[in-house]
């Protein structure tokens, strides 16, 4: 895709710094890291989202993910690493090209907000009649 950011990193028209490379997938520094050592993830090939991107994409992107978990416990002494992708405008994606940031961040760091919220218990009627209709769809 011409006007993709992502898209011209992997294809070398934006600098950026690589972390990882396969042929299927790039990992790189997010240039506006939440800690040392936020990574992003992508797909070689454009997708905008979780509904767009090949099906040998994503599991690339986890195989590495499970690579870069492990180098970021092993390098940066990361106590855990938060996985977060989002899909669409509504949930803050700015970048429209499918892409995974692994956060690593260790116990004496503050929470991130994305995992960390409120335990409240839901409504068990509502929650079943939610289950039950994406149930039907699969």
């Amino acid at each position: 895709m011409d006007d993709c950011i992502f898209c011209k990193i992997v294809k070398g028209e934006i600098p950026s710094f690589k972390v990882y490379e396969d042929d299927r997938v790039y990992a790189f520094a997010d240039i506006n890291p939440v800690s040392e050592g936020h990574t992003l993830i992508i797909p070689k090939a454009h997708a905008e989202n979780l509904g767009e991107i090949a099906e040998a994409d994503l599991m690339a992107i986890h195989r590495v993910s499970q690579k870069m978990y492990q180098a970021m416990r092993s390098a940066l002494g990361a106590d855990g690493v938060a996985l977060v992708q989002a899909n669409g405008k509504a949930v803050n994606q700015v970048v429209m090209h499918y892409h995974l940031h692994l956060i690593p961040r260790k116990n004496s760091e503050s929470r991130l907000s994305v995992t960390s919220w409120e335990l409240v218990p839901g409504d068990m009627d509502a929650i079943k009649v939610t289950s039950e209709k994406l149930a039907a769809v699969l």
